[in-house]
């Protein structure tokens, strides 16, 4: 019914996003979208940039390894920023003042990942979180236009990432086999690309508009540890 009446009917109903959007709110979310989708590209050239810093430039990462409690600093300041990030996160400019120093604290972590890390492994981590990325993403929204919701999975996955976060500060201090930590990184790789459908789901029907940089991290968080995970994986498995 691509050319009749009916379809024609379908697509003025979903808004070109999902059954029951109206035609204007369908352009404002989608101006939304873009939006998101403008900051998210940025802040992922930006930790494509700081990334390479670290990795091509061998003292910044020994700094980064060696010096007594800056790894920890690190773990625990984007917690910290997340924190101040919340309440300012609809007031421009400083919400995306925030934002940036947010991103390049956590390419810092990723340079050094990659830094100790073969090229090829890190290249092939990239073109698997980049085409599980892409293919959620479509996936979603084909589903989102037909009726599909994804909400119902909010609380498993902060359940499981709870469970991943003990299970990481368990295993720093009782390490875990090769296996356990392939395993690990696996789980971690599931959780997180089932955290793409769900963000994404979130973005095309329940952010606010201003909720723009919230729903940026969102989703760049979950690529970010896409990959991280992934990298993990592929590491174990060399």
């Amino acid at each position: 019914m691509w050319g009749g009446k009916q379809g024609y009917d379908y697509d003025i109903e979903s808004g070109g996003l999902y059954p029951g959007l109206s035609a204007d709110d369908s352009t404002l979310r989608w101006g939304f979208i873009r939006k998101v989708y403008g900051i998210l590209t940025t802040q992922i050239v930006l930790t494509a940039i700081v990334a390479s810093v670290v990795v091509f430039s061998r003292p910044v990462a020994m700094f980064f390894v060696t010096t007594p409690g800056l790894p920890i600093f690190l773990a625990f300041l984007p917690l910290i920023l997340l924190c101040v990030i919340h309440p300012y996160r609809q007031s421009h400019p400083i919400n995306l003042i925030l934002l940036g120093i947010f991103t390049v604290c956590l390419s810092l972590p990723v340079g050094i990942s990659c830094a100790f890390t073969r090229g090829d492994i890190v290249l092939e981590a990239l073109i698997l979180t980049a085409a599980i990325g892409f293919g959620l993403t479509a996936y979603t929204y084909w589903a989102a236009k037909r009726g599909q919701d994804f909400s119902f999975l909010g609380p498993f996955l902060f359940v499981a990432v709870i469970i991943l976060i003990l299970w990481g500060l368990i295993q720093s201090f009782f390490p875990i086999t090769s296996l356990g930590t392939s395993i690990y990184a696996g789980i971690g790789a599931l959780i997180f690309s089932a955290y793409i459908v769900y963000d994404t789901d979130n973005l095309i029907k329940r952010f606010d508009y201003d909720d723009y940089v919230w729903a940026s991290i969102a989703l760049y968080l979950d690529i970010l540890n896409l990959f991280l995970a992934l990298l993990q994986l592929l590491r174990q498995s060399d």
